[in-house]
Formats: structure tokens, sequence, C-alpha cells
């Protein structure tokens, strides 16, 4: 029972802190998601905003906050917990982003868990 995984990219292609965004195919449909590191860790999220359900970049992989502390939507400006997803400032508190299932293997690369 082969579940299918896939590269993202390497644990050294993200910044520290940093995030990475991806467009990915899914049964003929969009999947947007990005990573983002922190202190060592790598997290996923779906890239939609719960809030008004666009995507949260102004700019390819910009993600982040001017402090690089948050992940921040571009649109209306909600903040968001890099380690949890979770809203934290702007339109959308209580809720949260969408996580997404990755793995790391011993070389740093990262892969898609479905």
């Amino acid at each position: 029972d082969l579940h299918m995984t896939e590269k993202l990219c390497n644990l050294r292609d993200i910044d520290e802190p940093g995030a990475k965004g991806f467009e990915l195919s899914r049964n003929n449909r969009e999947f947007l998601m990005f990573l983002v590191r922190k202190d060592g860790q790598v997290y996923a999220y779906e890239n939609r905003c719960p809030h008004a359900g666009v995507n949260l970049e102004w700019l390819p992989d910009d993600f982040l906050d001017m402090d690089r502390a948050l992940i921040q939507c571009s649109v209306h400006g909600a903040l968001f917990l890099m380690e949890t997803g979770e809203c934290v400032g702007g339109p959308c508190n209580g809720q949260g982003l969408s996580p997404v299932a990755i793995r790391v293997d011993e070389q740093g690369d990262i892969f898609l868990d479905a």
C-alpha cells in the first residue's frame, strides 16, 4: 500500500525564519500550500486565509510579517502563529490555517505526506 509522497524542497531552500509557497496539482485541481520554518522546525499549511478564502501572500514566498515572527495575510493583515496556524490578530480571530501533513527525512528533504 504505497501512499503518494512528493518532494517539495530541502530545508536549506527555506530561510530561517522564512516561508516558501507551492502550487501542486491534485486530481486536476490546484492545491496551494506553503512551508514555514522557525527555530529549526518546519510547518505546512494550506495557502488559504480562513477569513476571505484568498491566497495569503502578496509576492511569491512572502508569507511573514515584517518582523518575520508571524504568518501574515497580505489582504486584510490577519496574523497567524507559525507553530499552530492559529489566528492571533486581524479579521479571523478564533480561526486558523489548515495544516498539511509533511515529513522531513535525514537529509533535510521535505515531502508531502499524503
